[in-house]
């Protein structure tokens, strides 16, 4: 199909956009993927679809056309965290520390990353996986190793300076083909959208109000594990679990946030085992985070 099919969709306003259909959805990301339209047009696609705005199915149609591209590797007993690609600016990663603490547990964790993209100039992922000494456990998947079309696309993403729909559906890109996955959402209304996105791509589907749209808990907050078409909603506070970690809100360089991560305090070594602890709930490796909690004392 031609690509001006799809711009007239989206912008054209109000009276005259509508939804793609799924395998139109599935042939437009192909399209932008492959590159095969001028830039131009793939902006201005983008920033239509963003404003009229994407649906779930269109999101499930992208999300075909983006496994269609990658290169998958498996990794057994693992569990996929899900980080926006903007980074993080106030806190430093905890997920380095969260799989030396689940070693023992026999859980395999898998982070994905690439250069920055907008909205938020943060540190990345892959940032902080490039300077430090991973533990075996610890699986991280550069993009442009991966998914090189999507990585092909940073430059005009950051261009544009503004979220898009690839913000939404790149998170979780299935790489290692994990049985469970976790990701962070701000509000509860995208719980829902976010269950309807990824249903049938994993067998346990986690959501948590992380920090900085992250998959990790730094502070009193909901998370919600989607199973068989049921959704669970949990409150998980750390100082339930004894943990009095004080998050920050000033912005910290890349130096500050490697070095708490190679000389935590004891408060932040805490909160790494308390995410360990949802980890493995959310893989099934627990009954609940209670019992993963006391196992990993």
């Amino acid at each position: 199909m031609t690509f001006s099919k799809y711009l007239h969709a989206v912008g054209t306003g109000p009276k005259g956009n509508r939804d793609l259909t799924h395998e139109e959805a599935k042939d437009m990301m192909t399209q932008i993927l492959e590159q095969s339209v001028p830039s131009e047009q793939i902006a201005a696609f983008l920033l239509g679809w963003r404003l009229k705005p994407e649906t779930n199915d269109e999101f499930r149609g992208a999300l075909e056309a983006c496994d269609a591209k990658m290169k998958h590797s498996k990794v057994e007993n693992s569990l996929e965290l899900g980080y926006p690609f903007d980074g993080k600016r106030r806190n430093p990663y905890i997920f380095p520390l969260v799989a030396k603490v689940l070693q023992k547990a026999g859980v395999n964790l898998v982070v994905i990353g690439d250069e920055l993209t907008p909205a938020k100039d943060g540190i990345t992922t892959k940032d902080i996986c490039n300077k430090l000494t991973l533990s075996e456990n610890l699986y991280f998947f550069d993009r442009k190793d991966f998914f090189k079309e999507l990585h092909d696309l940073t430059d005009l993403r950051m261009t544009l300076t503004l979220r898009t729909g690839f913000n939404t559906i790149e998170k979780l890109p299935g790489i290692a083909s994990s049985t469970a996955a976790i990701t962070g959402v701000f509000h509860k209304p995208y719980v829902k959208k976010y269950v309807e996105i990824y249903k049938g791509r994993y067998e346990r589907f986690a959501l948590i109000q992380g920090n900085e749209g992250t998959p990790e808990l730094f502070s009193k907050g909901r998370l919600w594990i989607s199973q068989n078409e049921n959704v669970q909603e949990i409150i998980v506070d750390p100082a339930f679990y004894g943990v009095a970690y004080t998050k920050s809100w000033e912005n910290i360089s890349l130096e500050e946030s490697l070095d708490q991560v190679n000389n935590p305090s004891d408060e932040y070594l805490k909160l790494a085992k308390l995410n360990a602890a949802v980890y493995m709930f959310v893989i099934g490796k627990s009954e609940s985070i209670e019992e993963a909690f006391e196992i990993l004392e």
